[in-house]
């Protein structure tokens, strides 16, 4: 694993890795596609608009597991203060925000047929929302205080706080009486979804986190690229002060 964060063996990893990630991206994505607007039969209650599902679920599970990225690599950004695990920190805040944006707006757009609304103070997409608002405010951090060590220490601090509405989401629909369904994947007595349906969707969700990688591994060998170019560019600057 220390060779792993080793930004040069790094980039070689992801070199080997990416068109494999890309490609596993394409292919799952490609078939959990066709599957859910071709294969899967509608829904009993929901008709066809069960189809936005696919979409959604993946996006929500992504939301989530993006800002545990953060998260983790925060506290190696705070606690050993690898370059690695702040660049890991700084480009996992889009993406994770790409993702939350898109799962409000699937939720919206499935929430108008079956709730009669496309927005409800529900305490799992009150959450969400809150998750929203996080990376919104890591992002805004970084792109003001740029690169300096306090940013990534007032970023990595604040997302390490912001880590508690995590568990929140996940369990309110257990803490609370809300609109918002309770687990049906992944729960204690099985899943509550017919075989038809599940498949698709955990291949949507193989496919969604795969492209989740490639993205973030992509953004993260600009991000290294970009500060070698950055440190460069401050040595030259220096070298030619210098000279004058």
């Amino acid at each position: 694993m220390s060779e792993f964060f080793n930004p040069t063996r790094f980039m070689a990893l992801t070199d080997r890795l990416l068109p494999w990630l890309s490609g596993a991206a394409a292919l799952l994505l490609g078939v959990g596609l066709y599957a859910a607007f071709f294969l899967v039969p509608p829904d009993y209650q929901q008709g066809e608009t069960v189809r936005i599902m696919y979409i959604h679920v993946p996006a929500a599970w992504l939301g989530m597991f993006a800002y545990i990225v953060m998260s983790s690599a925060s506290i190696g950004a705070l606690v050993w203060r690898h370059p690695l695990a702040d660049a890991a920190q700084k480009t996992a805040a889009p993406l994770g925000a790409l993702f939350t944006f898109l799962c409000l707006v699937t939720g919206s757009l499935w929430g108008k047929p079956m709730w009669g609304t496309f927005w409800v103070w529900d305490a799992r997409l009150t959450s969400y929302l809150v998750l929203f608002l996080i990376y919104l405010g890591v992002i805004a951090i970084r792109q003001t205080m740029d690169d300096t060590p306090r940013g990534a220490r007032v970023a990595a601090i604040m997302t390490l706080v912001g880590l508690v509405d995590i568990p929140i989401i996940k369990f309110s629909v257990d803490w609370w009486n809300t609109l918002h369904q309770p687990a049906s994947v992944f729960r204690a007595g099985g899943s509550t979804i017919s075989g038809s349906m599940l498949w698709p969707l955990l291949v949507m969700a193989a496919g969604a986190s795969c492209l989740f990688l490639a993205l973030h591994f992509m953004a993260l060998r600009n991000e290294i690229l970009r500060r070698r170019l950055a440190r460069l560019t401050l040595r030259a600057v220096r070298a030619e002060e210098a000279l004058t």
